[in-house]
């Protein structure tokens, strides 16, 4: 399993419409997504900052979503975003909530 952690600086109180644009619009769009297993978000409104998690059954398949549908979030996210989100992709090595084993290396 394979998570894309996304670091969002939002605009000056942008967090109550960024979580209705997430909810309503997003996590519709990432469930139509191959391969998508699950989304988190974390918001500190203190600092107009939010991290999203999104997690993947595959590697290929979280990259496939970054290269067909992330453009269409970003363009989603425009009114609310204050700069371009930082991505980074890693490998699940284990997690309570998602029963994943760490895998033999």
């Amino acid at each position: 399993m394979y998570t894309r952690n996304v670091r969002i600086k939002l605009k000056a109180n942008g967090a109550p419409e960024f979580t209705r644009i997430l909810e309503k619009e997003i996590i519709p769009l990432l469930r139509k997504q191959e391969g998508f297993q699950d989304e988190m978000l974390f918001i500190a409104p203190q600092r107009n900052e939010a991290i999203a998690i999104s997690f993947w059954d595959k590697q290929v398949n979280a990259e496939a979503y970054n290269h067909i549908a992330y453009l269409d979030v970003l363009r989603i996210l425009s009114k609310v975003v204050e700069e371009m989100p930082v991505v980074e992709t890693f490998e699940v090595a284990n997690s309570t909530s998602h029963e994943i084993a760490a895998s033999a290396v």
